[in-house]
């Protein structure tokens, strides 16, 4: 999977994106910024991606567009299933998106309430929101945290409760936006492990590159809209020059 710098065509990996498909998606803003350019990308059952790139990049819209929060121009399939309208409720179970910030997505008075919330809105009995609830909490390991109150706990615990927030949704994949933002070094390499373990689709946004050199095979790399490398991360990471070029450091 060689790099793929932007005058050169960008090679997918030989995947048939059989949980995610984007083909030229594009989206401006109101005030006329071109966000995203022509967007296109596989993503298959498994794949652990690294997004990254400078602020500015198309980072963040692409990820909202994953889930029907914004809407461009181009197709995006999930699952096999085309993200429209009709089709947001479903999309945005199989889509676990994690914001940066976890108070975004905290807002019950105790982390069970947290992560039950969305099962609950699917209708599901009871007894099979209690495990969902179960389950994901099991997941990051936070079992013994399921009658503790949400705003009470540090940053790293909260990340990790917001990751079963959707956990509990039953996900395709995740999309996670700079997860080890604000994290001191253990709750960082817990998180890290917690990643490592998921047996889940990822794509992560994030300027953290020793986290992309540590976890990610595969990395995709946008610049003013475009994506300009998509490729082992290996490979890419060893190319300072055009790290450089793209506002990116080596770790």
């Amino acid at each position: 999977m060689p790099i793929t710098h932007a005058t050169e065509k960008i090679n997918y990996p030989e995947c048939d994106g059989d949980v995610l498909q984007v083909r030229g998606l594009h989206f401006s803003y109101p005030d006329g910024h071109a966000a995203l350019r022509g967007i296109s990308l596989n993503l298959c059952s498994g794949d652990k991606v690294a997004l990254v790139g400078p602020n500015g990049a198309g980072k963040s819209t692409l990820m909202l567009h994953l889930n029907g929060i914004l809407e461009g121009r181009g197709e995006i399939d999930l699952g096999g299933l085309r993200l429209c309208r009709d089709n947001l409720p479903v999309i945005r179970s199989m889509v676990g998106l994690v914001f940066q910030n976890p108070d975004d997505q905290l807002f019950s008075p105790t982390v069970f309430e947290d992560v039950a919330f969305g099962p609950l809105h699917m209708g599901l009995s009871e007894s099979e929101v209690r495990a969902r609830v179960d389950s994901a909490l099991e997941a990051v390991r936070m079992t013994s945290y399921k009658d503790r109150l949400s705003h009470h706990l540090s940053v790293g615990e909260k990340k990790r409760i917001a990751i079963a927030t959707v956990l509990s949704m039953n996900p395709s994949m995740l999309v996670l936006d700079e997860p080890s933002a604000g994290l001191d070094p253990r709750a960082r390499r817990t998180l890290i492990n917690l990643l490592r373990e998921l047996p889940i689709t990822m794509l992560v946004s994030t300027h953290d590159m020793r986290l992309v050199q540590e976890l990610f095979p595969r990395t995709i790399v946008m610049d003013d809209g475009n994506i300009v490398a998509d490729g082992l991360t290996m490979d890419i990471l060893e190319d300072e020059e055009f790290l450089t070029a793209h506002g990116l450091e080596k770790p």
